[in-house]
């Protein structure tokens, strides 16, 4: 007597049990086992780094146009128009622009790629962003803490958009550290550590040969940049007639556009015009007879001629217009 065994019976169970879809409430476990900041780490570095574009590209326009940017307080104009806001002959606001864009891209690049059809590609530029954000996040860090040592003690001026700036690197920073379960923290630490020493060191290098402030002999304070065009004959006897007739150039040492000024004139042309130093620190300064014009100095260089005031960085064509200059013409410098 044979003994019938039900084979067929067991597999189809086990086919029911493997096709049976995981419950509504299994995967939201598995969802819930992954911290929200990970989900969500790179979209809210994406909006930071969008803001930061949009606040840095503004800065940036108003820079070339002159203007000045809308603040709160006049420090902001003060440390925007110091020589520490300019790098190698370009505002540093177009470098501030180029990071965040840099690290906006980084932070969204993953998240256009289909992950069900290029998993393995999505993988790979997720890994990869991931050591960009660390390294950009933490050269803006460190470049961001050098810029408000400068503003604490050297320009002593305090910027909202720069201490929002330093705030957004931070962030970046903060950000990609815990955005992520990283495989070797000490490896990552490492690299942050030489990421950072190498910025500070190329900061140190950057800003040491930009305005390069210097101390005077006798009087004590601080000079601007080395003015080094030469002057032709027309520009020092515009600078002559300019002294003759009583104008003054009210400015700053740590202004860029009063070094624009001096420039067009040249070395020995501007040792002959009427320099009023408005900076308190800056070499021969005279802040009281600057204060004494009240609002007619809105803004550095102001010009004063025949009693009139003119702001801004001036052609020589102009000031002998102003000025009522009858001689020669023949201007070696222009903007």
């Amino acid at each position: 007597m044979g003994i019938e065994l039900d084979w067929k019976r067991p597999c189809e169970s086990l086919k029911a049990e493997l096709i049976t879809p995981m419950p509504s409430d299994s995967i939201a476990t598995r969802r819930r086992q992954v911290p929200w900041l990970h989900r969500w780490s790179r979209i809210i570095m994406a909006g930071i780094a969008t803001i930061g574009a949009f606040g840095t590209g503004y800065l940036t326009v108003v820079k070339f146009a002159g203007g000045s940017a809308a603040c709160p307080t006049s420090a902001c104009e003060k440390v925007l128009s110091s020589p520490y806001a300019m790098i190698f002959g370009v505002p540093l606001t177009v470098f501030g622009c180029l990071a965040y864009l840099s690290m906006g891209f980084m932070a969204i690049a993953p998240l256009l790629i289909n992950a069900d059809t290029q998993k393995q590609l999505r993988r790979d530029v997720e890994n990869l962003t991931w050591l960009g954000l660390l390294i950009g996040g933490t050269a803006m860090t460190v470049f961001s803490a050098y810029l408000m040592y400068l503003l604490v003690y050297e320009i002593k001026a305090l910027c909202l958009y720069c201490i929002t700036s330093a705030a957004f690197s931070l962030s970046f920073l903060v950000l990609t550290f815990l955005g992520r379960t990283w495989e070797d923290v000490g490896q990552i630490l490492f690299m942050g550590v030489i990421v950072a020493l190498v910025t500070l060191i190329g900061t140190l290098g950057v800003y040491s040969g930009i305005s390069n402030p210097r101390a005077a002999d006798d009087a004590g304070g601080k000079a601007g940049p080395v003015v080094t065009t030469p002057s032709g004959a027309s520009e020092i006897s515009l600078a002559e007639h300019l002294t003759k007739v009583g104008a003054k150039m009210y400015g700053a040492y740590w202004c860029p556009h009063c070094h624009d000024q001096k420039q067009l004139f040249g070395v020995q042309a501007f040792s002959k015009v009427t320099y009023v130093e408005c900076a308190p620190d800056g070499k021969n300064a005279q802040p009281d007879l600057c204060k004494a014009q009240g609002d007619k100095i809105q803004g550095f260089p102001t010009w004063e001629v025949n009693g009139q005031f003119f702001g801004g960085t001036r052609s020589l064509q102009e000031l002998s217009d102003l000025s009522g200059y009858k001689g020669s013409r023949d201007f070696k410098n222009a903007f």
